[in-house]
Order: C-alpha cells, then sequence, then structure tokens
C-alpha cells in the first residue's frame, strides 16, 4: 500500500468523527458542505488579506463593480455611472432594491465610509484616494468622487476582490477604525453570515438571503460580475485541517467540496468517477526573494547571474511533482500566464540556456568575496522547502559560500523581517508565494514594489519600476496598462528584485454532482447541483 492509498484509507475511519453533529441532522435544505483551506478566525475583509477571510467575504458582502472573466470591472452594485470635466468628476448611482441583511438600505452614505475605511488598508484604494479631492453623497442614491487628477482604474479599483476586498458595509461599522477588526458581519451578500452557528475550528454557516436581488444583466454570472444568484439554501463551512481525513470525507459524501488538494492526493482523486478536479485559473507565482540591503545580493550583476541559471522546471518538478504538469507553469514571468497583462517581454532570461560555467565567471567578476549566502529553509512547508534545497544545490554549483538554515515557516516568516546583515541574525535568500489576484497587475503584486525600506520584504530601490507602476495607475487604456507591463516586466528582470520561479495552480475537488463552480477564487452563488 502507497503513501496515498494508506493516508486515505487509514483516515476514512476518522472522517465521520471530524465532521460536526449538525451533519448528521435530516435537512430539507439544499445544502452546500464545504472544506476551506484553513480556519476562519477574522472575518473583516478590510482588515486582513487572509485569501480564507476573502472567501468569507465573498458570501456575505458585494461590491460596487464586479470584474468578468478578463478581470474587466461591470457594475455590480452599481446601477451605472456618469464621467464628466475630462475625467475628473465620476458619478456612481446605486441599483435599486439593495440592503444590508438586517433589512436596512444600501445608502450612498455607507458607501462613502466603507471606501474611505477600504482605502487606508489597501494598496489600489489608497493610491485612489490620493488622486481624490473629495469622496461625497450628493443623495442617498448617489456617489460623487471628484479627482485632483484622472485616475483611469477607478472602477478596477472599487471592484477589487483581492489584497483587501472594496466590500460595502452599513456606516456605523465602516466608521470602526481601520486598525480594528469589524467583528458583526451585516452585508449585502447573496448569503448571511449565521454568526450563532460559528464555531472556531469546526463549522462556518450562511444562509441565503432571501431579500437579495440580483442584476438583471443578459449574460451568465462570471468571476464576480453579472447575476449573483444562490443556488444553495446553505453554504456551510467545515473546518478539517487534516486533509487525508478532508479527502476521506469528500469520498464518502460527507462533504461536497475541498478547497485545497496536496499534489500527493491528486493520484487517488484524478481516478475517482465520482470526484472531479477543479484547476483555479488564479495560481501562486514562487518567489526566490532576495536581501538587497547586504552583501553578496546588494549587486544587481550577481542577481542577475543567479537569474540566468535559475530553470523553473526544477523548481516545479521539485515544488508539486512530475505527474501532473497541467497544473504548473515552467514559462512565467511577472504576471499570470494568458493574462491580460503577461507577455514574453525578456522571457528568454528565464527560458534560455543555462550556462552555469557563464554565471560562476560573471559572478566572480562582480566581486563576490566568499560572504556568507543564508538561505532560509521551511522545512514544514513542502513547497518552499524543496525550492530551498533546489537553490542550496544550484548555488553551492555557482560558488556561493552557502548556509542553508532549517527552521519551520512560522519563524522563516518572523526573521526574514530582519535587517541585520547574516553575522547578527539576518538571511540573504527567502521563499514564499505572491498568490491570485495579486499577480494580475501591477496594483497588489508586493514582490515587484522597488520603494527600498518601505518595500516588501528584502526591501529593494528601483525608481524605474515605482515610476512605471504609477505610470500603469494613470494608463488611459488595456492597451497601453499592456504596454506598460511589458515594460515592468523587462524592468524587473534587470533590477531582479525577485525571480519568479514558475506558476502553481491551486485544485480544488468536488462532487460529480455540483457544477458551475468559479474557477477563480471560492465563490458560492453560481455552484448548484445538478
Amino acid at each position: 500500500m502507497d503513501r496515498r492509498t494508506f493516508l486515505i484509507t487509514s483516515s476514512a475511519s476518522v472522517a465521520a468523527m471530524a465532521m460536526p453533529g449538525a451533519l448528521w441532522a435530516q435537512n430539507t435544505k439544499t445544502v452546500f458542505r464545504w472544506v476551506p483551506q484553513a480556519d476562519l478566525t477574522l472575518l473583516d475583509p478590510m482588515f486582513t488579506t487572509a485569501a480564507i477571510t476573502q472567501g468569507h467575504a465573498q458570501l456575505v458582502f458585494d461590491t460596487l463593480y464586479g470584474l468578468d472573466a478578463q478581470y474587466q470591472p461591470h457594475p455590480q452594485m452599481a446601477a451605472g455611472h456618469v464621467v464628466e470635466n475630462e475625467g475628473l468628476l465620476w458619478k456612481i448611482t446605486l441599483r435599486d432594491g439593495l440592503q444590508f441583511h438586517d433589512g436596512s438600505p444600501v445608502r450612498a452614505q455607507d458607501v462613502i465610509a466603507s471606501l474611505n475605511r477600504w482605502a487606508k488598508r489597501d494598496l489600489m484604494g489608497r493610491s485612489l484616494m490620493q488622486a481624490t479631492e473629495s469622496l461625497s453623497a450628493l443623495d442617498d442614491k448617489t456617489v460623487q468622487f471628484t479627482l485632483k487628477q484622472p485616475f483611469p482604474l477607478i472602477l478596477n479599483a472599487l471592484g477589487r476582490q483581492s489584497g483587501n476586498m472594496a466590500c460595502i458595509m452599513p456606516e456605523a461599522l465602516a466608521n470602526t477604525p481601520d486598525n480594528v477588526a469589524v467583528k458583526q458581519m451585516i452585508g449585502s451578500g447573496p448569503f448571511k453570515f449565521i454568526a450563532d452557528q460559528w464555531v472556531s475550528g469546526s463549522r462556518v454557516v450562511y444562509e441565503k438571503f432571501e431579500a437579495y436581488q440580483p442584476r438583471k444583466d443578459d449574460f451568465a454570472p462570471v468571476f464576480t460580475a453579472g447575476p449573483k444568484i444562490a443556488h444553495v439554501d446553505q453554504v456551510r463551512w467545515n473546518i478539517i485541517p487534516d486533509r487525508a481525513t478532508a479527502i476521506a470525507a469528500l469520498q464518502a459524501n460527507e462533504v461536497d467540496g475541498v478547497e485545497m488538494i496536496d499534489s500527493d492526493f491528486l493520484p487517488v482523486l484524478h481516478n475517482d468517477p465520482a470526484i472531479k478536479l477543479v484547476k483555479r485559473s488564479l495560481p501562486t507565482i514562487g518567489v526566490m526573494r532576495f536581501n538587497h540591503l547586504h552583501a553578496p545580493f546588494n549587486n544587481p550583476e550577481i542577481r542577475r547571474a543567479v537569474l540566468s541559471v535559475v530553470n523553473q522546471t526544477d523548481y516545479m518538478t521539485a515544488m508539486n511533482g512530475a505527474d501532473f504538469p497541467e497544473y504548473w507553469s515552467d514559462k512565467c514571468g511577472v504576471f499570470v500566464p494568458d493574462s491580460p497583462m503577461a507577455s514574453d517581454a525578456g522571457l528568454e532570461k528565464l527560458t534560455g540556456k543555462r550556462d552555469l560555467d557563464k554565471a560562476r565567471q560573471q559572478i566572480k567578476d562582480a566581486g563576490y568575496n566568499g560572504e556568507t549566502v543564508v538561505l532560509l529553509d521551511p522545512a514544514d512547508f513542502p513547497t518552499w522547502h524543496a525550492a530551498a534545497l533546489v537553490t542550496a544545490d544550484l548555488f553551492k554549483k555557482l560558488g556561493f559560500n552557502v548556509d542553508v538554515q532549517t527552521m519551520d515557516w512560522g519563524t522563516a516568516v518572523q526573521r526574514r523581517n530582519s535587517q541585520e546583515p547574516t553575522s547578527n541574525g539576518g538571511w540573504s535568500v527567502a521563499f514564499t508565494g505572491n498568490t491570485g489576484p495579486n499577480n494580475l497587475d501591477p496594483a497588489g503584486h508586493l514582490a515587484m514594489r522597488g520603494n527600498g525600506k518601505q518595500a516588501w520584504f528584502g526591501w529593494p530601490t528601483s525608481e524605474k519600476l515605482e515610476q512605471l507602476r504609477l505610470d500603469w495607475f494613470n494608463a488611459s487604456d488595456l492597451a497601453e496598462q499592456q504596454k506598460i507591463c511589458r515594460d515592468i516586466q523587462l524592468q524587473v528582470f534587470e533590477d531582479v528584485p525577485y525571480i519568479p520561479l514558475g506558476a502553481t495552480y491551486p485544485v480544488s475537488a468536488l462532487r460529480k454532482e455540483w457544477e458551475d463552480f468559479q474557477p477563480q477564487i471560492s465563490l458560492f452563488y453560481t455552484v448548484r447541483k445538478t
């Protein structure tokens, strides 16, 4: 019996014990039973960027605009908008029938309070507010942006589903200080959060909001655009931390879907006729992150030499296995492959011939003087542990004095915040992932920022990258945005703030009878039972 089979079969007997007692109750309601990737501990999607909280928010809250499959904005809570004064005046009208879960109507005043709070936490929201002279309510249904300068991406910002979601909540809740998490969940989305059934570490329950009025667009719902029509009466999250136990419950028809499937279990589920695998369309892009403050990687020539020999195929097979290459991409630049901002600009830097001898000489010519290279190796996180081992082997071949320091993931996350030299507890190279929608464009892409000590850990400085990011915000149309993103990718390969190691697409698993599950992120208002 191999490891995968053992994990599944040995978990079957305990799967039932892991399920909340309510699962066994007779219920005439249509219930979608879901195992999320983690426990839900924070409820406020403006307070945290945690993916589990963003998934929760998609049920409870709504946004003024939604995004289609090409990540272009469409009215959602908004009926529409008008633009005047050469792009400096935007009037957004709310559609009829909007109400919160407590029965109160959604007003322009709620929108203003919500957007003001959101903009204090979200990178793109902050950029929007920096361009805004005033945000006001003309009446209960009309919101007006008066801008100091044009901000062509205003609708994209208001439709953001990543980072800190631009969700609309009642004014009283939105007036909560941005550094304090909102605990009362009153939204206007298609499902209500049932607070008295929330048991941290066990279950989360959402009930269909009967008063919700979907849009009447003539196109089918896609991602967060179009009509949000709830086809189930209840969505129940069952918190099962052990993956094998969760999969055993899925195979036993005790849950309907599991959000995150590890590569170990793909062969088992791939051959199960009762299960279908769903490849998510927004991958995690692996990141080799350099410390730009200290030698040797404060030297761009040395970073470029490393870039010239990184082989994404080696990393992807080590991190994901070779059996299911359809779930990863080894031709990945700065943005999600095949998404609107992706391009092949400069990609030969990652896909061309790898020449170790040439790179070794470049490192020597650049002045490498035997400085210790400290690699942070999170041994309990298989993906980044594999990346660390591949890198350690590569660096030794390049002539670096490598010190692999093994630790748990939590320690690595804390350690990477240190700006000290390696001799005083610092680090040289760390590994992480840029997740989901954050890889779609420059707005929330932390890895490509070049704002020095204010940047993501590693603290690269690049005035050119920062200027290109600002240019993207001010781009007048999609073609100009795409051109700027080509320039951004070329500049990333020049400055090397990080090296993309490839794109890994998360995989979810559902019982075969469920369909219309959106692949971008976990949404529950389209899923239905055949």
